[in-house]
């Protein structure tokens, strides 16, 4: 009898992980994917470039010319560069999952771990770690260069503004909600991709839910025009921005990041349910 020789790595049974015990196999798994290829990293990187950029610009661009009154919220203004940012975002979050499905990786992935929601789960999770990290370093540096521009232009203590800082309430809420801003926006993102899967279409869905509504809105009457500030996801996430004015907003700060939470939670709902029933 002629022995057979040894198997191949293609031959051998993949490692089937499931349930709560397959979670930390699935972040793992996750995490060694977004680490080995560049995509990710540089998105990140440009996220962070140009929402600063942005920011930096829109300070810059902005002056307040002594004996006229300004009534600008700083802290936005600083934090303009988001309202950019997010598309980048948007894009990292889409290729996360419909990457795979274009190479036919997501084939492999859900043998090794059958149990669809928990890939979904880690990617989320991995996700929007990566997108807290970055929004952080972009919002720091966003607030940064708005605290060292804006007195050149006019906007001094002894005109009733005072330098930007974090020790100031408002402006920390706005800081803090704009990074979670950013990684709800990629929450929905992934969902759409996952429900979508087609990166192009995913891509055009989501930039168009985040910057159409803008546009729409200043088109109606003014009873549609603030109903559609209040549910769209950007015009809502973004008063958590406000630090001035906050009667006249809306919806208030808080009270739109949960408006954009809910599209997040209703993204993911989605993808998850379509990635249990359909086929990989």
């Amino acid at each position: 009898m002629s022995q057979a020789g040894p198997a191949s790595p293609l031959d051998l049974p993949l490692p089937r992980y499931g349930g709560l015990a397959g979670i930390p196999d699935a972040l793992h798994a996750e995490w060694t994917k977004l680490r080995t290829i560049a995509g990710p990293a540089w998105l990140l990187i440009a996220t962070v470039a140009a929402t600063v950029a942005i920011s930096a610009s829109a300070t810059a661009a902005v002056r307040c010319p002594a004996g006229v009154a300004c009534p600008v919220g700083l802290a936005g203004l600083s934090l303009t560069g988001i309202q950019f940012g997010q598309a980048v975002v948007a894009i990292l979050a889409v290729l996360v999952i419909s990457g795979e499905y274009t190479t036919g990786m997501i084939r492999t992935t859900l043998t090794a771990m059958p149990h669809r929601v928990t890939v979904l789960g880690a990617k989320a999770a991995l996700l929007s770690g990566l997108v807290l990290a970055a929004g952080t370093i972009a919002v720091l540096g966003s607030v940064l260069t708005g605290r060292i521009l804006l007195p050149g232009h006019g906007f001094t203590a002894a005109r009733g503004f005072p330098p930007l800082s974090l020790a100031d309430g408002p402006v920390l809420r706005a800081a803090a909600g704009s990074v979670l801003y950013l990684a709800l926006i990629a929450l929905l993102s992934l969902g759409m991709a996952t429900a979508v899967r087609e990166p192009a279409v995913a891509i055009g869905i989501v930039l168009s839910l985040l910057y159409l509504a803008p546009v729409v809105a200043p088109l109606l009457n003014q009873q549609w025009h603030r109903h559609l500030e209040q549910i769209g996801p950007t015009t809502a996430g973004l008063a958590i921005q406000a630090t001035t004015g906050l009667r006249s907003l809306p919806i208030s700060p808080w009270g739109g990041l949960g408006v954009l939470a809910a599209w997040a939670a209703a993204a993911l709902l989605l993808g998850g349910v379509l990635l249990r029933l359909r086929d990989a």
